[in-house]
């Protein structure tokens, strides 16, 4: 058995460049092995050691499976690198039990759990909607009548808007005889649903004091809507007052969730109105990692950082680095969905109405023509994806809304 050179393994899953691995390890200064899904091989840097592929990165006894394959060929890694979102229930198991140091499911829990989060940032005095676990429709038809309609009933370790449901009165709840089941298969909470802008909050918490980060506000729709069929963008703020109120606000999540250690967050809260008629914050979910959608490519690419390095920098035992976001430009990005469900195959691809140049988005990603779309969930495998720069919120938010009713993805079912 070879150890000359320490071991790393990467539980990877992207297709495209989300991250940077080879930047962030040497790859030729340590052995860096992945367990890849057959589609995240695409970007796996040439360097690698080795590649062992799974069907999913979060199916527990393959991954077991294929670290235990890389252990007896390179001996245990010092460090497991998973950055998706999906990844990180698996890579905090899989280091508990093969003594891997890193995020353990214990200091995982309070940024998967929703209901654990949301208690634990109300006991910091940040507002937070009310909220209780719901076993049963009885249970939820109790909260409706104490904390008034609508409300939204949501997994407490879903991800991605999985599984949540909004109910506008008790008639609604009727109306869904599924959710029993859905309450009956794993934990549910209930929270009053808030009528609100909600923005993400993406950045560094250094241990001590918020590190780099920016405020973005979800324009189309929400996740959720997204889920449904609805378009998605998001575009950051440049609002000088709106950001003056999100930055202690941010601070004061990362100081109750943080625990004292450095963490990236992807922070999600409504915009609603103080008492002073200016904006004020209220705390929806958070999570221990970068941010989907083209988040990672609109920080590196308008603003020359890597928050993904940072998410690495954490996991391989190094002091987290992130420059400050570099300002002047504004970043966005735009999410379609399919017109019909996957599989299926992409006929055509063109503009309806081509917008002016100076609303063009500077990246549009997609299936090619010609090519079939998989059966997979997540933010990089949906219709169409666009990511904006521009002088300004405004600029970007309309060049969003035009690319949104402008561009046409064609595609034909086809058989699973």
């Amino acid at each position: 058995m070879t150890r000359t050179r320490p071991h790393v393994t990467v539980l990877h899953r992207w297709r495209d460049t989300h991250a940077l691995y080879a930047d962030y390890v040497d790859h030729t200064t340590h052995r860096v092995t992945y367990i890849s899904t057959e589609l995240g091989r695409a970007s796996v840097p040439e360097g690698a050691e080795a590649v062992v592929t799974v069907g999913l990165t979060d199916d527990l006894p393959a991954v077991r499976e294929a670290l235990v394959s890389l252990v007896g060929r390179y001996g245990p890694p010092e460090a497991l690198v998973a950055l998706n979102e999906g990844d990180l229930d698996t890579a905090a198991l899989v280091r508990e039990e093969f003594g891997i140091a890193g995020q353990t499911p214990e200091e995982l829990a309070v940024f998967r759990d929703k209901l654990l989060m949301c208690t634990t940032v109300a006991a910091a005095g940040i507002p937070v909607p009310a909220l209780a676990h719901v076993p049963d429709p009885d249970v939820v038809r109790e909260f409706g009548r104490a904390h008034g309609w609508p409300l939204v009933c949501k997994p407490h370790r879903g991800t991605a808007s999985r599984g949540v449901v909004r109910l506008d009165s008790e008639a609604d709840l009727d109306a869904h005889p599924e959710l029993a089941a859905d309450l009956a298969a794993e934990p549910f909470l209930a929270q009053t649903y808030v009528d609100a802008p909600i923005l993400h909050i993406d950045g560094l918490w250094e241990g001590d004091r918020l590190g780099g980060w920016t405020a973005s506000r979800y324009v189309g729709g929400t996740c959720a809507d997204f889920t449904q069929g609805n378009w998605l963008g998001s575009v950051e703020e440049d609002d000088p007052v709106l950001l003056a109120a999100v930055e202690p606000f941010a601070a004061a999540v990362g100081a109750a969730l943080g625990g004292g250690r450095p963490w990236v967050f992807h922070l999600e809260a409504f915009v609603t109105r103080g008492a002073d008629g200016g904006p004020a914050l209220v705390f929806l979910e958070c999570g221990a990692r970068v941010g989907g959608g083209e988040i990672p490519f609109t920080w590196r690419d308008v603003h020359g950082a890597d928050l993904m390095a940072a998410a690495a920098d954490i996991q391989l035992g190094r002091a987290p680095v992130l420059p400050a976001p570099k300002t002047g430009e504004v970043g966005g990005y735009l999410l379609l969905p399919l017109p019909v469900p996957a599989p299926c195959l992409v006929e055509r691809a063109d503009w309806t109405a081509p917008p002016a140049e100076d609303r063009m988005p500077y990246a549009v990603l997609h299936v090619p023509v010609g090519q079939r779309v998989p059966p997979i969930s997540g933010y990089e495998h949906v219709g169409t994806r666009f990511r904006f720069r521009g002088p300004s919120t405004a600029a970007v938010e309309e060049a969003i809304g035009t690319s949104a009713h402008g561009f046409r993805l064609t595609c034909t079912p086809l058989d699973t």
